[in-house]
């Protein structure tokens, strides 16, 4: 994909992925749309960018400001060629210690909020016969691990809607890209480990967001169904499926480590 002069809208663009992304798209000469719940941080995204963004508040959790916030940035900036579904975040407990609401709350930004955007622009791509749909998933998507049974649960799902609309759009010129990152150098973990046992165990494997930004660039441009990152990290989704019960038993304690 040409990317000079589409229009590419980011959730969760406030900072971390969403920000970088948005920094690179501008670079390749694309629009960039902003949506977050912070406005005041996407309008600092937006002074540090440049001319080439809109900025937009949303809570993706909430359907009707989805529906209301995407039909007036195809009424103000134009149809959106670009979604990518990045907000997202997750909470590292045990099933028994997550609160229902907390398990709810990871359903519908992660899953439900992803869904209703996905929802918001599609008509208009099939229309054209064009657009790419880029959804963050997580490796936690393939291998769930403790402590995650509810965040995982919702990549788990990402991925399903993923594959599932990729081949309903098979033959429509839109194009889905899932993206299956490892942990990422970003402010999820302030909320996800709140006691900083996990991201000491894994500091030395995290990733630094303009990396995994810029892969997912890449990945536009070649029309990509999915991306696993970094890629020795996708050893392990394969591990799982041939030898769970091993898997399970060689890993378990180290995936305990949150």
């Amino acid at each position: 994909m040409e990317l000079k002069g589409k229009i590419a809208a980011i959730t969760g663009a406030s900072g971390g992925i969403g920000e970088q992304l948005a920094r690179l798209l501008v670079k390749e000469g694309a629009t960039v749309v902003l949506l977050a719940r912070r406005e005041e941080e996407l309008m600092r995204v937006r002074q540090e960018i440049g001319s080439a963004c809109y900025v937009y508040k949303l809570d993706v959790s909430d359907e009707k400001m989805v529906a209301d916030v995407f039909a007036r940035i195809s009424q103000e900036v134009g149809d959106v060629d670009i979604l990518v579904n990045n907000a997202g975040f997750g909470i590292f407990k045990t099933f028994e210690e997550a609160s229902l609401q907390e398990v709810k709350a990871m359903f519908s930004v992660n899953v439900f909020g992803l869904v209703a955007c996905t929802k918001a622009v599609l008509p208009a791509m099939k229309k054209r016969s064009s657009g790419h749909i880029v959804n963050i998933a997580s490796l936690a998507g393939k291998i769930a691990t403790p402590k995650s049974s509810a965040y995982s649960a919702t990549k788990h799902a990402v991925l399903a809607f993923s594959n599932s609309l990729r081949m309903e759009l098979a033959i429509s010129g839109i194009y889905v890209t899932a993206v299956n990152p490892g942990p990422i150098r970003t402010d999820f973990f302030n909320i996800a480990d709140k006691s900083g046992t996990y991201v000491k165990s894994v500091e030395r494997y995290m990733l630094r967001p303009e990396y995994v930004a810029a892969c997912i660039v890449k990945a536009i441009k070649r029309n990509k169904r999915e991306i696993n990152l970094p890629r020795w990290m996708s050893v392990g989704p394969l591990m799982f499926a041939l030898l769970p019960r091993v898997f399970e038993k060689l890993a378990g304690t180290a995936l305990n480590k949150k």
